[in-house]
Formats: structure tokens, sequence, C-alpha cells
């Protein structure tokens, strides 16, 4: 999309003040879908599963580094109970990591156990510490949903962001994403040059795009962590999606569009301030490209997740007659009209968007 001063709020519409008072269903895992988490390792026997966590004795409210209350807390267990989750928690994380579980159960421990009540996944957050060292980790117990699940797949397939998740039953185990939060990126970095901050301008451009063409929604700053990539000439940037609950989940386009979002406006600024239109468009091209030849080389394991999806039911009938119509508008096309389900509309949406960078790759 191109960026503008008129970019509209996504967040101004009643759809969107109706989601935040009412949390997203969770949708089921079903056995196609489980069929091919098994296949590509991603779906294993886990001995601490969510239910597991959910038993603590008390919990006392989290501050953050400037005292402000989160939304997190730590679960207190009663001991015996928390060195039983301990040694499970540990081969959790051995099996997450393809560490051997004897080196992780006699070399790291378990420091805490907190959770969040914010969100739809409501996750267990696991610190673990190295004993010699004191180097520290997290990975997050979530409950289970095939639509977050999905989005963690297309993640790992289109984008540079390689990501380890295990699923197993009613659970989802997921790794820690590094990376400075967007939301407090800038507040931390106010004395960037003009080269730093277009080049962030030209890494929003790409992620905008990206989470569109594989209609990943709800991407505010506090959703997404940036990371930098330095060489010898330049410093690089990378946006990182890192909450993938509203993978192809609403009903209109613009909640696909990180741009759009109030809590983006600084980033949407840095656009408009530091590209030209042709900046933009190129920034747009190179994105495309790279997707491109992501689906190339995932392409088999890329259909199988897609003919997954196409089968499954990860969102409600209403907003997927929303979106499919006003991609139809967008596109000005009626290639989305047969589209029955979210799966169908996202693979659409990537033959739409991707199927001439796909042949232009192909050609090299």
């Amino acid at each position: 999309m191109w960026f503008s001063n008129d970019n509209k709020d996504a967040t101004d519409t009643r759809e969107w003040e109706k989601r935040m008072v009412m949390q997203k269903e969770i949708f089921p895992v079903n056995q196609a879908f489980r069929d091919y988490l098994q296949h590509y390792g991603r779906d294993t026997a886990l001995p601490v599963l969510y239910h597991h966590l959910v038993n603590y004795s008390y919990a006392n409210s989290i501050k953050d580094k400037k005292g402000k209350w989160t939304h997190w807390e730590n679960a207190v267990y009663e001991t015996e109970h928390f060195e039983k989750l301990k040694q499970g928690l540990l081969t959790n994380y051995a099996i997450l990591k393809k560490l051997p579980v004897t080196i992780v159960q006699e070399q790291y421990n378990v420091e805490r156990i907190d959770f969040c009540d914010y969100g739809n996944s409501i996750p267990f957050r696991i610190k673990i510490a190295e004993n010699n060292s004191g180097r520290h980790d997290f990975f997050y117990v979530k409950q289970a949903d095939a639509s977050r699940i999905y989005g963690l797949e297309l993640e790992h397939l289109l984008t540079h962001n390689p990501i380890n998740f295990l699923h197993y039953q009613n659970t989802l185990v997921e790794e820690h994403i590094d990376g400075i939060a967007g939301d407090i990126f800038l507040e931390q970095n106010p004395g960037m040059g003009g080269s730093e901050r277009k080049a962030i301008a030209k890494a929003f451009v790409q992620f905008n795009e990206n989470c569109f063409v594989r209609l990943l929604g709800d991407m505010r700053s506090y959703n997404f962590v940036i990371n930098s990539l330095s060489s010898d000439s330049h410093t690089r940037y990378r946006l990182r999606a890192i909450d993938f609950d509203q993978q192809c989940y609403e009903g209109r386009k613009v909640l696909y569009f990180p741009g759009f979002y109030k809590e983006n406006a600084a980033y949407v600024e840095l656009v408009l301030q530091h590209l030209t239109a042709v900046e933009i468009e190129e920034s747009q091209q190179i994105e495309f490209a790279s997707m491109a030849a992501r689906i190339i080389n995932y392409r088999r394991r890329l259909m199988e997740l897609l003919n997954s999806m196409v089968n499954d039911d990860i969102s409600e009938n209403y907003k997927i007659n929303i979106l499919k119509n006003e991609l139809n508008h967008h596109f000005n096309t009626t290639r989305f009209a047969a589209c029955k389900t979210m799966g169908a509309i996202v693979k659409q949406q990537l033959k739409q968007v991707l199927q001439k960078h796909v042949q232009r790759v192909n050609r090299k």
C-alpha cells in the first residue's frame, strides 16, 4: 500500500471496539492440521501441558523496570508441585531448543513462572537460567489455538525469521523472540541519525506489506519487535511479529496493515518524512521478491499448510464475507468471491500479490 497523510486509523471502528471487549475464540487443532504438524516435527509429546500450570497457590502482580504495574503475575506453587513442574518444564525447553534433555536437566534451572491474564492465549512465561553463567532465556506455554499456530508456521515459511514452537494436545509451547518492542524502540533511541531513521522506515514498509500479504492482523507497536543488523558500512533493521493471535481472523482489510494503527503513527511518520514514493515502491518490491523466493524454496510444505487452512474453521462466517468483499474491491477483482474459509482467502491472497513475483524469480 502507499503511505499517505490521510491514513485512516483502523482502531476507529465499531468492530474493533467490540473485539477489545470480547476475547477471540480459540480454535482447536483438527486432525488434518495435527498430521501436518507431526510430519514436520511440530507436534510431539510434552511432559508439562498448559493445564498442569494453572494449579498455582497464589500470584503476585509484577511491575516493570519503571515501577509500573504490568499484566504479568508471578505464579507461586506449593514446593513439591513446583519441583515436579521444574523437571518437566526443563524437558519441554530441551525439546523446543533441540538440546539433550540430560544436559538441560543438569545445567539449567527454572527461576520463575509468570502468567498474563491479558490476551487470548493467557500465556505462562517460563524463565530458564543456566547454572554456571547465569544467562537466562524464556519460553511460553499457551493454550493451543489453530489460527495462532497457522500464523507461526507462516512466519517461519514466509519471512527470514525461523521460529521454534511445539504443539501437543491442548498446549502450544513457543520460544522467546528477542528484540526491542516497537512501542519503546523509538523512545530508547531518540538520537538516531537520518540514515538510521530511513532504514527503519524501509523496514516498516516491508513489514507492512508482509503482514498484509499473509493476512496477519493486530500488528500494533507492542506486538512486534525491532532487531538491528549491523555491518561494516551501515545498519539495517528488521521488524518481527511476536503475536500471532490475529492470523486471518478479522474481517476488515485495514486491520492487516500495520500502517493503519494509531499505535504505529510514529513509524508511519518516519516513512512520510524519510522516503519518497519511489523508495516506498522499491521497499515493497524487495519484500515481494523475498517472499516469492521463500514460496519457491518451501513450495511443497507451504501448499500442504494452505490446503489444511482451506479446510479449517479459524474465523467467523460474517468476517470471511466482509474480508473477501473488501479484497475484491481492493484488487478490483472477483477472484475472492469463491472463498469459503479464511484459509482459502490467504491462499488466494498469496497468489494475487505474489504470483508474478514468483514467476519472475523462477525465470532468473
